[in-house]
């Protein structure tokens, strides 16, 4: 370690160099105001640890968030940034909104709002997404107390809360907010990084968190207001007290709609009006026809229907089938296997986005998304082995505008996703244009693709080589997978269940994650004791 430091005012600075912990020299120095340190050789006395390095696109993106986080909250500081002789970041002194646009891009100037208030318990201000902005991948999230950066999963959820019903289910918004407390009334102690921080007014914080944040969204219009649309609305007209009536209104105090046969009431005297039905001279009846009040009867005919189509679709099952199903113990000739044409469908789809479907043992419960993601990656795990993606190419070229930490694990990868059918140019700093993607993607979006590969090689830290075509399947599969909140038709679920079962492994996602599971019968006997 060799360090360079003087402090403003001073005429002279001092050097100090640090050898294995040890300090081997300490000189006077002349320098300009501030402070430089230097670390070389990192691993020189414990060449074990080089071993656990990621690759470099890797170990750079983690620095750069980690100089990201030093960044914001200390804004009157300047910042440079080289990596191989190369400036990735020159911050000047400024403020929070000016150190966030230079961080991540001149975009996020016109799309984030303040958020500021000032109580006896904690003193806040900062800035938040709007609602249009909110992003499914990568959303820029960051907390800060007295200079310090933190995670506090409680904070963030009553953030998340208030774009309820303003944003898209998978996404999230931006939002940088910094706090001021007493440091008497946090703990910074209770994780080993110390990205973690305990409040003693934790619960009031929140509230007035949720208060701060609900405030800007409703001051900038960033909630949605009622708005009345009058195009197809009636004309009102104007009231005028010395005109004359134009429309003289009868009203038959004896009719009563809601009684076919009231006391006192003959319906062939009555000149009330009934909305439902006129005679043959053009007078109008008082009731409706006995027909349409016989609500038996209506029931007894849908259920003669229901049952009559029923029948028509078990008598399409072939003979040696339903003798089959019968000696399974199968009720009512209804098969468990939907790949059989002509059966009647025996899945049913939950509002948790699950499917339930009898089987030989039990019922069995299906996640949706999870099946649907399993049978996609594995139609599309072959061809990324066999690297038989096309690439198509695009009239009008799609955008992608990444933070510096994504650019430049992009930058590395972007030869190796050549191969498997992405072209990818880079005309500007951290936007990259997408002139070609894999023609297997159809509608699906390459910009969120290539943001999961993206987050998938930051998460693992692994080198990509050959795994890239599995990461590929992976991503193109989650991307075009029916999500959970997707109503289903009968077929749509004998095809999904159909498909699941042909795999060699429908029990588990790529990730290790249960597709399904069969409640035993005698499980479900024993609910109902």
């Amino acid at each position: 370690v060799e360090l360079r430091t003087m402090l403003r005012g001073s005429e002279i600075g001092t050097r100090i160099v640090i050898n294995g912990s040890k300090v081997e020299s300490q000189n006077p120095e002349v320098m300009v105001e501030g402070t430089n340190m230097m670390v070389k050789n990192l691993f020189f006395n414990t060449p074990a640890r080089r071993k656990f390095l990621r690759k470099d696109a890797v170990e750079l993106a983690a620095i750069m968030r980690e100089f990201e986080r030093l960044a914001l909250v200390n804004t009157g500081v300047e910042f440079t940034l080289i990596s191989n002789d190369v400036t990735i970041h020159s911050l000047r002194r400024g403020s929070l909104k000016q150190r966030i646009v230079e961080l991540f891009g001149k975009n996020l100037d016109k799309t984030i709002i303040p958020v500021e208030t000032d109580t006896t318990i904690v003193r806040l201000n900062g800035f938040i997404g709007l609602p249009a902005n909110a992003r499914k991948r990568n959303a820029l999230q960051y907390l800060m107390v007295n200079g310090r950066n933190m995670r506090h999963p409680v904070f963030r959820k009553a953030i998340l809360e208030c774009y309820e019903h303003l944003i898209p289910a998978d996404a999230e918004p931006n939002y940088f907010i910094a706090l001021t407390v007493d440091p008497e009334t946090i703990d910074v102690n209770i994780h080993p990084t110390k990205s973690e921080i305990k409040f003693e007014n934790e619960s009031a914080i929140r509230q007035i968190l949720v208060a701060a944040v609900r405030d800007s969204l409703g001051r900038y219009n960033a909630a949605p207001a009622i708005e009345f649309d009058l195009l197809d609305a009636p004309d009102i007209p104007v009231f005028k007290p010395d005109s004359a009536a134009t429309h003289d209104v009868e009203i038959d105090s004896g009719y009563n709609p809601f009684s076919t046969n009231p006391s006192g009431y003959n319906p062939a005297q009555s000149t009330a009006w009934n909305p439902f039905e006129s005679d043959s001279t053009g007078s109008p009846r008082a009731s409706r026809p006995s027909k349409f009040n016989d609500w038996e009867k209506l029931y007894d005919d849908f259920v003669r229907k229901r049952d009559e189509g029923l029948a028509d679709a078990a008598a399409t099952v072939p003979a040696e089938d339903v003798a089959r199903r019968e000696s399974e113990g199968i009720l009512d000739g209804i098969s468990d296997d939907p790949s059989i044409p002509g059966t009647v469908s025996a899945a049913i789809q939950l509002r948790s986005g699950h499917i339930l479907t009898p089987s030989r043992g039990g019922v069995m419960l299906i996640d949706q998304h999870r099946a649907h993601y399993r049978v996609l990656y594995d139609s599309f795990i072959s061809s990324a082995r066999n690297h038989s993606f096309v690439a198509q190419h695009s009239m009008f070229p799609d955008t992608l505008t990444l933070s510096a930490s994504q650019h430049a694990v992009l930058a590395s990868i972007a030869g190796e996703l050549a191969e498997y059918g992405f072209e990818l140019s880079n005309p500007e700093t951290t936007t990259w244009s997408i002139d070609a993607s894999p023609s297997v993607l159809d509608s699906t979006s390459p910009r969120d693709i290539l943001l999961d590969i993206i987050d998938s090689v930051v998460e693992t830290g692994e080198a990509i080589g050959e795994q890239l075509g599995e990461r590929l399947a992976r991503a193109m599969a989650r991307s075009r997978a029916i999500r959970r909140n997707v109503m289903l038709s009968a077929d749509e679920m004998d095809r999904i269940i159909s498909d699941l079962l042909r795999l060699q492994s429908p029990g588990l996602t790529p990730e290790g994650k249960t597709v399904f599971t069969i409640i035993p019968t005698d499980t479900l006997t024993g609910l109902l004791k």
